[in-house]
């Protein structure tokens, strides 16, 4: 404590002021070291589509009935509402992880019973979201879906 005694105000303010630039610097150091990614390396030309996606998701809403995704093990089972029974539907489904684009993975299939199933092999736990792009009879419709893994 004598020690303490001996600095005077200024030598204080000079160590104070050293620690603050320390912690910045250190700060920005690991900002560096922050990995991201783009949602989409092309997402010019994706936003400009996304008025079909708008279309889509307010059709899918229109027709009731209720997307329900379940998690099992190493698969998803997805179970369209009953609007998309007994027809020919093709779609595409985004296994979309936010922080980690590694992580995300797509699936094309075709059903005529409302259902479809995927392997999702390799993954993180984590919050996902499903994306949904359905085609029947020609017509656009998009759901998408929040879940945990």
């Amino acid at each position: 404590m004598k020690f303490m005694k001996n600095i005077n105000w200024g030598h204080k303010i000079i160590v104070v002021y050293g620690v603050f630039v320390l912690g910045t610097l250190f700060m920005v150091y690991q900002s560096t070291l922050q990995k991201f990614d783009l949602v989409q390396n092309d997402y010019y030309a994706a936003e400009l589509k996304f008025q079909e996606v708008i279309d889509a998701s307010d059709r899918a809403k229109s027709i009731g009935g209720d997307l329900v995704v379940k998690h099992a093990k190493d698969s998803i089972v997805i179970l369209l509402p009953s609007f998309f029974n007994g027809v020919k539907v093709k779609g595409k489904a985004q296994l979309y992880y936010a922080a980690d684009k590694q992580q995300d993975q797509n699936f094309d299939f075709e059903t005529i019973n409302a259902s479809a199933a995927f392997k999702i092999g390799q993954y993180k736990k984590g919050n996902y979201t499903i994306k949904l792009e359905l085609i029947k009879l020609g017509v656009k419709y998009y759901y998408e879906q929040k879940i945990y893994i």
